[in-house]
Formats: structure tokens, sequence, C-alpha cells
């Protein structure tokens, strides 16, 4: 069983440039003008053609940078004329081993190329839950997913993975909110009291003899709406599953929730292979809960970006990794915030595309993360040139793609924002069609559902 999940996060961006001072300083350095009849001496000499040298070298890495980034068209080009998938790898012999039974050891430093593979399957699954959501404040689902369930991969292009949808989770935040807090502008919405959280998903019988076994996917949606936002800023800890085990009470909800879902699994399924693949996921409870978490035997796989301030949120002035050595003395205390599982760190700085500086949205973007995910071979290699994954998709919901290669920000969005011409020649918001229409009284049993997997 998988529990994936994204977030996503406000827009805050610093940009850098060079010191001015600094500048200045080089400009002296090469200055051949500043050179006395003493240049024949031959430690002045040599210090010269050192300089020289180094300033052959630093022209050499501007013209290679300029000649790089005058053929990014070139690279998106040839880039477009190759298909964004490959047939999958058979690891039906050892999915255990990528699923955390030996908690990844040896598989990501440098990456298995397959378990790459894998992962980016799972991210993608998660995206979908961001892609297919409706967050339109004047539509009347708003809150809702904008496909049924039996469309849900076909609209997003998501068929190739093998999974087939089973259902849909339905959820919200039970707190009194201030008018200019609520999600919908229309008064008849389709439901006042939920969200479309994710889904569950299984692998059909190809992909299951592929990967060697049937796999039940739960996909979890990070925070967007008004509500969620206000809820992530409550910092007050709730027991969670037996003892002194607790968690926050909000923060980051995708996250959050994948590893919440999957205590509940390992705990009411004893059998259960359960395993959690997360996508910048932030520290959420003590360490007694992490350690509940490793008795139940469930094996986390954290994706992080070195550059995404998020994981290291909640409870940062004291989680420290090194207090752990005091968990007897502490007890498992509240104020101590420990990650759960085994890490995969990924450097913005790594790829070619991306801008630099502080890029707090882009950074927290999954889509940042899986075309990170896609180029990453080791720590020490640069950017795989061979990556699949279009880089436009980067810029989907942020603009953290280089502007050389002329992807407009924040492209991704409803044709026309949702509006269409009707027989008359008038923009209209269309009806949807009866199966995509969510269901008040289907959504009402799956939130009961729901509060019974999570133990609410």
């Amino acid at each position: 069983m998988k529990a994936i999940q994204p977030t996503i996060n406000h827009h805050f961006t610093i940009t850098r440039r060079l010191p001015r001072p600094v500048r200045a300083q080089q400009e002296l350095l090469f200055d051949d003008t500043n050179w006395s009849s003493k240049a024949s001496n031959p430690a002045t000499r040599l210090a010269k053609s050192l300089t020289h040298m180094l300033h052959n070298q630093i022209e050499s890495i501007h013209t290679q940078k300029t000649l790089t980034q005058s053929n990014y068209s070139t690279i998106l080009e040839d880039k477009s004329n190759t298909p964004i998938s490959f047939p999958k790898d058979d690891i039906s012999n050892n999915w255990e081993e990528f699923h955390g039974a030996n908690n990844w050891d040896n598989l990501l430093d440098p990456i298995n190329p397959s378990l790459r593979q894998e992962l980016l399957k799972y991210g993608e699954l998660a995206q979908a839950t961001y892609d297919a959501f409706d967050y339109d404040p004047y539509s009347e689902y708003c809150g809702s997913c904008r496909y049924n369930r039996n469309k849900l991969f076909e609209k997003l292009g998501l068929t190739r993975h093998g999974y087939h949808v089973t259902k849909y989770i339905y959820a919200t935040s039970q707190i009194d909110l201030p008018r200019w807090l609520e999600k919908s502008q229309v008064a008849e919405t389709w439901s006042t009291h939920s969200n479309w959280m994710g889904f569950v998903a299984v692998s059909d019988d190809e992909e299951s003899r592929r990967i060697g076994r049937r796999d039940i996917v739960v996909a979890w949606r990070g925070t967007v709406s008004a509500s969620e936002w206000y809820e992530d800023f409550q910092r007050n800890l709730e027991t969670f599953g037996h003892g002194d085990a607790k968690v926050e009470e909000g923060h980051s909800l995708g996250g959050a929730l994948a590893l919440l879902n999957a205590y509940e699994a390992a705990a009411i399924f004893v059998n259960l292979p359960v395993s959690v693949i997360s996508f910048a996921a932030p520290r959420i409870g003590n360490s007694v809960f992490r350690d509940e978490l490793h008795e139940l035997g469930v094996k986390i796989l954290r994706v992080v970006v070195k550059q995404d301030i998020v994981p290291w949120t909640a409870g940062m002035v004291f989680n420290n990794e090194s207090l752990q050595n005091f968990d007897e003395i502490t007890g498992g205390l509240q104020w101590i915030h420990p990650h759960a599982g085994v890490e995969l760190k990924l450097d913005a700085r790594a790829s070619p595309y991306l801008k630099r500086g502080l890029q707090l949205l882009g950074h927290h973007m999954l889509e940042t993360y899986l075309h990170l995910l896609d180029g990453y071979e080791s720590s020490k290699v640069p950017f795989r040139p061979d990556a699949t994954r279009d880089i436009a998709l980067v810029n989907k919901e942020c603009d953290l793609l280089i502007n050389e290669l002329r992807i407009p920000p924040r492209w991704y969005q409803v044709a026309n924002k949702g509006l269409v011409q009707n027989a008359y020649g008038r923009w209209v918001k269309p009806k949807r069609d009866p199966e995509d229409i969510p269901s008040p009284t289907s959504e009402s049993a799956n939130c009961n559902e729901m509060q019974y997997v999570l133990g609410y």
C-alpha cells in the first residue's frame, strides 16, 4: 500500500546580484596597465601568467554559458520530439527492496534507474490531485474533482501507469471561518462541508505482473483551500494512536495525512506491507510517533529539495536530529519533531533549467521535485542530459524556469478559465456532464469512511 502526497505554498521571490565592489575587483585584476617594467622579474612574470590563465578560464566559462543559453530553444525542440515515457522495467523480483524492505540501502546515491522510474510514477499520481482539483471560487463545484473517477487518469494522460481509481476521498477542516475565507462565491454549491482530498487507485493485471504484486495507492492532496491554509497555521499537538505519540493539529496537509494514513493502515492490517513516498513533507509529530511508525513496520521515503524550507518547518527550533540522542531524558517531549524514514535529497542547483536564488514557491512545487528527480543520478553527478520529463511542466503554477526557455509562468489553467461559447455566441460557464457532478450523498458516506480510516 502506498500513501503519497504533495504540498503547495504561497509565492515569494528574492533575487541576488553580484555586489558592485566584487565586479570592480575583477576589472582591476585583469587591467594590464597596472603592470610595471618589473615584469621581467620571474615572480612577477609567473603572477602575470597565472592571472591571464585565470582570465582566460573565466572567459571560457562565460562563453560556454552563453553558448548553452543560445541553444535552449534547440534543446526544447529536440526534447519535444521524444516520447515522455519508455518501456518500464520489470521489478517483480525485487519489489520489496524498492519499497523499503532494506530501507533503500544502496539504491539512492547513486539512484537505481528502475527505482527512479517508480518514484516518478507515484509522484505523477500525486500531482493528479492538484491538476484535477476545482478551486475556482466562481464554480458551484468548487472543492470537488473536475472528473469522475472513471475518467480521471484518461483526462490527465496517466493511463500509461496501469492503475484505475476505486474511491475518491473527501474531508474538510472542521472550523468556523469568516465570510471572506469561504471557498465558493456561489450560494448553491455541491457541498458546504467537504473538499476532494485525493483518491485510492489499484494496479491492473499487467502492471501488477510487472511490479510483482497488486499495488494499492492512496494519493493525498496538499494544502490549497483557504480553510486548509488557516488550519495549517495551528500549532497545537494532539494525541494520536496510543501512549505518548503526538502529532500537530494542522500544517502541510498532504504530508501529514500520508503518514497518519500509513499509521492507521499498518495498525489495522497487520500483515500488509505499507510504505510512504512523500514529497516536500514537513515534520509532523514527536519522537514517540516516529518510533511507533517504525514498530508498525511502515517504510518511509522522504523526497526533499534542499532549497525547500517546508520540510524543515514545524518544531523547527528544537528538532535538530542531534537532540534525538536525548530521547531517554526527554521522554519524547512535545517540542521535539524528528523526521521519520529515509531521505532522498535533491538540489535545485543541479538543474541548468532553473533560476538561481531563493524561490519559495517554485522550490516547493511537486513538478519541481519531479523535474529534479528525473534528472538525478547521484549527489556527485550533475543533471542527467537524457532526462525525459517535459521541462515546461515546472512552470505550471510558478515561475522557476530560466527566461531563456521562454516558458510562460503559471500557464496551467482550464481553457478560457472555464468559459465556453454557447449556441448564441455568449460566453458562459458550462454545466458539468452528469457523471462528473459530485454527489453530496456519496460525499457524506466517504467522509464517514475516512474518519474511521484515519481514526478521527
